[in-house]
């Protein structure tokens, strides 16, 4: 399971606890750092290519920038989780995102991808609201996209009510690369 623009993100250890095996790329070396001292993960840092490894039983981490990532790094991966990645993006790297995406994953490799949407005007992000419409546009040329679900949760996020969001919704799809 690939985990792009992972940060310090659990669900990696609750995908590894589900028997399998992650790997998260990551650019900032403090959240990487973070992630490893809260799960009290021992692990040597090895330079590979343009990014630092650490390797935790199920777990690998890449530090680096996730534009560098090429198909040799994503070997044997079958599946991508972008729970936080495309709406930690500002708009002007979105499309990047979703080509270099595209470009990585052979035919066949299903993503299951969760956005946030709310009035863009109303919050600087990140998070940064993503739309169905943006999906579409997004990842349309090189996805089959379905939409899985949404619900609206400002009621369970009070930090967003205080940061003046009159509404949050969150949405699921499954993408799969044609």
């Amino acid at each position: 399971m690939f985990v792009p623009l992972c940060g310090k993100s659990r669900d990696m250890l609750w995908l590894a606890s589900q028997g399998l095996r992650v790997l998260g790329v990551e650019i900032s070396p403090i959240a990487v750092a973070a992630f490893c001292a809260e799960n009290a993960l021992d692990v040597e840092p090895v330079e590979i290519d343009r990014f630092v490894q650490r390797q935790a039983g199920e777990i690998t981490l890449l530090q680096g920038d996730f534009f560098d990532l090429g198909h040799a790094h994503l070997e044997g991966i079958s599946a991508v989780y972008d729970r936080a990645s495309l709406i930690a993006l500002p708009p002007a790297m979105r499309a990047r995102y979703a080509e270099h995406m595209a470009a990585l994953l052979p035919s066949g490799t299903p993503v299951l991808l969760v956005t946030l949407d709310y009035p863009q005007q109303q919050m600087d992000g990140p998070p940064f609201a993503v739309s169905a419409a943006e999906v579409a546009q997004l990842f349309g040329t090189h996805f089959q996209i379905t939409p899985l679900g949404g619900q609206a949760i400002l009621a369970e996020n009070p930090r967003f009510q205080a940061r003046g969001l009159t509404r949050l919704d969150e949405r699921v799809y499954r993408l799969v690369r044609y």
